[in-house]
């Protein structure tokens, strides 16, 4: 083993979620990912990984109550501060497809693996493209404080990954096909062509994210003799602290195989 490659996939887990390096994060999850395509990264048992994932020491983390308000996408400052925050929501997507991968892939199908390393394959490479942009922006990614909310889903569904599935690509990637089309929008409006281009392309992959979770929450369900719509309701309403609210990406979330009936039972306005 040497300073890029670990023997198997849960040692790889490991070294990309204990890399605070950004740009280190995203280059062992593509080598990483290349050696599983390959056949040359071994599968193994069931790992511990931190509880927590390693983090530089910019951008300065804040409680989510404590983040500075966003105006909307039109000025260079406020471009700036959205992308931003897209690039750490992606740097975040990159260590929780991980920690799937190292917390319960041993005890699931290889093709769970399979899936969720593609998955941080591709956030590898939408916080990259985030990245470039900022830094077309005359900008950098720790620029600016950042929500430390983001992994609490993490801890909160260490437990059982059906929660977790529930939870992270059900919910929080899910609200991504919700939100990005506007963005799209403000940021085209704003004559921001490159930043529209670069959602526009993580918006599509991130339908397939949704996709990948929802399969395999109903595979899972399937296996515990469960109803997947009233099984998703109850573990979002015991693990998730926030609100599913209203207005919903209908075309996306059906691309992705998310049914209203999932949903709108526990919606708000």
């Amino acid at each position: 083993m040497d300073g890029d490659r670990t023997d198997t996939v849960g040692a790889a887990a490991v070294a990309v979620l204990s890399t605070a390096a950004p740009a280190r994060k995203v280059a062992l999850t593509a080598i990483a990912a290349a050696a599983w395509q390959a056949g040359t990264l071994a599968a193994d048992g069931a790992v511990s990984p931190p509880d927590r994932p390693a983090r530089p020491e910019r951008p300065v983390l804040l409680a989510p109550r404590e983040m500075p308000k966003r105006r909307k996408a039109g000025g260079p400052a406020s471009r700036v501060a959205m992308i931003h925050a897209l690039a750490h929501i992606e740097l975040n997507a990159i260590d929780l497809a991980w920690d799937i991968v190292a917390r319960f892939g041993a005890a699931m199908p290889r093709a769970f693996t399979t899936d969720w390393i593609g998955v941080a394959a591709d956030e590898a490479r939408h916080f990259d493209l985030l990245s470039r942009h900022l830094a077309a922006l005359g900008a950098d990614y720790g620029a600016l404080p950042a929500h430390d909310g983001l992994w609490q889903a993490a801890q909160e569904t260490a437990h059982d990954v059906l929660a977790r599935l529930a939870v992270v690509p059900m919910i929080l990637e899910a609200r991504g096909l919700d939100v990005t089309p506007a963005i799209i929008a403000a940021l085209e409006q704003a004559g921001d062509r490159e930043g529209a281009a670069a959602l526009r392309l993580i918006g599509e992959e991130e339908v397939g994210h949704v996709a990948i979770g929802c399969r395999w929450f109903e595979q899972v369900c399937d296996h515990r003799g469960l109803d997947p719509a009233p099984t998703w309701q109850v573990l979002v309403q015991r693990h998730f602290r926030g609100h599913l609210r209203r207005p919903f990406n209908l075309t996306a979330r059906l691309r992705a195989g998310f049914l209203p009936h999932y949903y709108e039972p526990i919606a708000s306005d």
